[in-house]
């Protein structure tokens, strides 16, 4: 605890990868601006993988040991749960992006949501199917916004493409977007996040295809960059700043009511339409 005024203040403790990545670095980020916000302190530890439980069980060691009243844990990818094995009895404690059926409070965008999004924006721009070259496999919202997808898809009686599966990376990107450059028939293509549709449409530029009248892309996440390409990514936009309040309201009602029952927040995100989606002709 800290002093605020003569008043005890809980320090929070947040458990996160240790990444660059866009979306998991910004929930962090959204965490401590929350509690900026709340004047609470926030310490976070990294670690360098979920997979190492001894880091992981290390880690949680440490920031129990320094006091921490309560734990928000960035629980994006399946090793995760290794992270809520460590926990001690009784520390109150809220996931982040936490698998689906999370045994604890937990806050998320709503992944499938995006993916539906996405892939009606698409057909509805007369393109007869949509390509999709999803994420990470062990990553929770990657298998989400591919399942969007296929339901899209499925509700609108096409058959899906085979999907086409990507690292987080520009580069990755590109190695399959030069695959399906290949494709006449590829004219929609849904990116599981910014950087991997950033490196389609240089792909796709490289062989000839124009984005967007010959092929249409839309990423996820809205990277601040997303907006200044040319042309300018539509993409689905997480609000992670609505992310880091609501996973500190939650740790907070946890703190003042031990016995309540775990609640969970799913969030809405938000079709960004820009300069990279265009009606069939």
């Amino acid at each position: 605890m800290t002093s605020r005024g003569g008043e005890s203040s809980p320090v929070i403790g947040v458990v996160a990868q240790n990444t660059t990545l866009y979306g998991p670095a910004s929930m962090v980020r959204a965490i401590g601006d929350a509690g900026l916000d709340a004047d609470l302190p926030v310490t976070v530890g990294h670690v360098c993988g979920y997979d190492s439980v001894a880091a992981t069980r290390r880690l949680v060691v440490r920031l129990t040991s320094q006091g921490v009243a309560g734990l928000i844990v960035v629980a994006p990818v399946d090793a995760a749960a290794a992270v809520l094995d460590a926990v001690p009895a009784g520390m109150p404690v809220v996931t982040v992006d936490g698998p689906p059926r999370c045994p604890t409070a937990n806050v998320s965008v709503d992944q499938h949501a995006g993916g539906l999004l996405a892939t009606r924006h698409l057909l509805a721009n007369g393109h007869r199917t949509v390509w999709h070259v999803a994420g990470p496999e062990q990553w929770h919202g990657s298998r989400a916004r591919e399942a969007g997808w296929r339901a899209a898809l499925a509700e609108a009686g096409v058959p899906a493409p085979p999907t086409v599966r990507a690292e987080w990376s520009a580069a990755s990107g590109y190695r399959c977007g030069r695959l399906l450059a290949e494709n006449p028939a590829c004219t929609a293509v849904f990116a599981a996040n910014d950087d991997i549709a950033l490196g389609i449409m240089r792909a796709m530029t490289e062989r000839g295809r124009r984005i967007p009248e010959d092929v249409s892309v839309v990423g996820f996440d809205d990277v601040p960059e997303a907006g200044y390409i040319n042309p300018a990514l539509t993409t689905v936009r997480q609000e992670f700043a609505d992310v880091g309040r609501e996973a500190l309201r939650l740790l907070l009602g946890q703190l003042g009511a031990p016995a309540r029952d775990a609640e969970s927040v799913q969030l809405e995100p938000v079709l960004m339409t820009r300069g990279t989606v265009s009606a069939v002709a």
